[in-house]
């Protein structure tokens, strides 16, 4: 059988509130019926306790001492639940009886003494009891006691017949209830799956309304929301990652292209098929450096940057970019400072560091002038690293410094055209940064120099 979720839920709560329920009512009519009939077994006990004392033992013979008594006194009072006595010897022989008996007579069960039962006579329903009757240590027989239980009986089975009906009736308005609820319930769970059948890849902006009590629900949603945040930026990042590479590659592939198809117009001298050979390398080398950089790039974004990166010295770092560099420092003839304090223990995440040292370096080597000086220094300042790197070359125009971050921007205004590039440095420090929750900080002052400030 297959049931929504909602009936599910419903019918759970409904055979779980109904076990409960029936237990309830199972113990309401136990401790009634057991009540009832104390009651009715005290009051038997009481008059067969009573009317031992009215019994004469005389040999073989049980008989009541004033039978005129017991006589006049049926035709005087009225009895509304009479008691019934009957006296039998041992044998299980009738000695005597209460004139209410008439003919009539109470059955005697050899298997009960001094407890209580459940009989009829004329087919009506009684409660009895028998006692034995001793005489010098020996029983000579038993006296016999019973009252009317119709009405003990009658309210028993009022009762139960009350405790189904209700039963019954409590069930079905509790399986209307628990879907009413349980439609309630699950109606944030509807609101997310509305919302699931509305996104697609066009308006991946839809998120799904928190409920105001976090509970599951809200951790489901919060969750689900967090989940499109992620694909969302996933596709950002493959649309930025396709804008970025056909607009960036679409003009040295032409320019590639054209020296190509140019070249094998007409015989050329073999210093004009190397030249441009040379030409189309360098194109080729530019291309794979921005699809690498597009790549890393992409790459950053997607990084799980909640697991702790290793740590490593900072000044470890430097040292060994400074050594990747080593070459075109010796052809700029640049001066390094280095200034470090030894004494203190500066790690940081390794991963990110090195790509932010290695990319602010290589534009600080790039853009330096011939002889200039380049200044490195690190230190520890409270709770934090903190990392400057200086150097003496073209600077940035200052109404470019807020444009330093965006993708492939490289400032117009400075004569450095000959200086290759892909405007994507930065923008890999920015995300660098972003990721290990480092603060930078540029100053630039244009035909001095630029200082970059990374606190860790």
């Amino acid at each position: 059988m297959s049931l929504s979720f909602k009936n599910r839920i419903a019918l759970h709560y409904m055979i779980a509130t109904a076990i409960i329920t029936a237990i309830a009512f199972g113990a309401i009519y136990f401790i009634v019926q057991q009540t009832v009939f104390r009651n009715l077994d005290d009051d038997l006990s009481y008059e067969a306790h009573k009317h031992t004392g009215e019994i004469k033992i005389k040999d073989d013979t049980i008989v009541f001492k004033n039978k005129a008594e017991w006589e006049e006194r049926e035709h005087h009072e009225i009895q509304v639940n009479p008691v019934f006595i009957q006296l039998i010897d041992e044998r299980g022989r009738i000695m005597d009886k209460s004139p209410n008996l008439k003919e009539d007579y109470l059955p005697f069960n050899n298997l009960v003494f001094g407890g209580h039962f459940n009989a009829s006579l004329k087919s009506r329903a009684i409660r009895q009891v028998q006692l034995p009757l001793e005489q010098d240590g020996k029983t000579k027989g038993y006296i016999l006691a019973a009252m009317s239980s119709e009405s003990a009986q009658s309210v028993i089975l009022r009762l139960r017949n009350v405790l189904i009906i209700s039963y019954l009736v409590i069930l079905l308005g509790l399986y209307f209830i628990s879907r009413f609820l349980a439609g309630r319930s699950i109606r944030p769970v509807q609101n997310v799956t509305h919302t699931i059948r509305q996104i697609s890849s066009l308006n991946l902006k839809e998120r799904v309304a928190l409920p105001p009590n976090k509970d599951e629900i809200y951790s489901l949603s919060s969750g689900f929301n967090a989940l499109l945040d992620r694909i969302e930026n996933a596709l950002e990042r493959e649309k930025q990652f396709t804008s970025d590479a056909s607009h960036e590659l679409r003009t040295p592939l032409a320019t590639l292209r054209g020296t190509l198809e140019v070249l094998i117009r007409k015989p050329r001298t073999q210093e004009e098929y190397e030249g441009k050979i040379q030409y189309s390398l360098g194109e080729i080398d530019r291309m794979t450096l921005t699809l690498e950089q597009l790549l890393l790039l992409a790459r950053l974004g997607s990084l799980d940057t909640s697991k702790k990166e290793k740590l490593l010295s900072l000044p470890t770092i430097i040292d060994e970019t400074l050594t990747h560099f080593q070459r075109q420092i010796a052809d700029k003839n640049l001066v390094v400072s280095f200034d470090c304090e030894q004494d203190q223990e500066l790690l940081v995440p390794h991963y990110y560091t090195n790509l932010m040292i290695e990319n602010i370096l290589s534009n600080a080597v790039k853009y330096s002038t011939n002889g200039g000086k380049l200044t490195i220094s690190c230190k520890k300042l409270e709770n934090h690293v903190v990392c400057s790197i200086r150097d003496e070359g073209i600077g940035i125009n200052e109404g470019d410094l807020k444009h330093i971050y965006e993708n492939f921007f490289r400032s117009d205004s400075l004569n450095h055209k000959h200086i290759s590039g892909t405007g994507l440095g930065l923008s890999i420090v920015k995300k660098c940064a972003e990721a290990i929750q480092a603060k930078l900080n540029i100053t630039s002052t244009l035909g001095k120099g630029t200082e970059v400030a990374i606190t860790f």
